[in-house]
């Protein structure tokens, strides 16, 4: 038998379709009831969470950005402040830093790193080379 003779039979058989909603013999208000409770509870939720990410973007636009506007302009005046005395010292020393004290705490190695005596961020501008000590 092909498929849509077994299924026409099968239809045949089994009678008219029946409509869901008016089939059934028990009271819907229940349902309904808790239908429209659930729906309420929901709405109330999406209502909520509309309000908190709205709080929250007002936070991140009035609070966030003017505060990192302020930490960025801090950062900014203070490391020029920086770097004007770095080369107001090098200014004085004709074009080099001084020679940092070779007290015994500083710079301790037991043993060499893997990668030599540097660290793995050496830069020579700033460290000390631990090559020439």
């Amino acid at each position: 038998m092909s498929f849509a003779l077994r299924n026409s039979f099968r239809a045949a058989v089994r009678g008219p379709a029946r409509n869901r909603a008016t089939s059934r013999t028990f009271s819907m208000t229940s349902e309904n009831a808790a239908l429209q409770k659930y729906l309420e509870a929901d709405k109330a939720l999406a209502h909520h969470a509309a309000e908190a990410s709205d709080l929250w973007r007002k936070i991140s636009y009035y609070v966030c950005i003017p505060a990192i506007t302020v930490c960025v302009a801090w950062v900014y005046n203070a490391e020029a402040e920086h770097a004007a005395h770095i080369s107001h010292v090098k200014e004085e020393n004709g074009g080099e830093l001084p020679e940092t004290p070779a007290y015994d705490y500083l710079n301790r190695r037991g043993k060499p790193f893997p990668w030599g005596v540097n660290s793995l961020f050496f830069n020579p501008h700033v460290n000390k080379d631990m090559s020439d000590a």
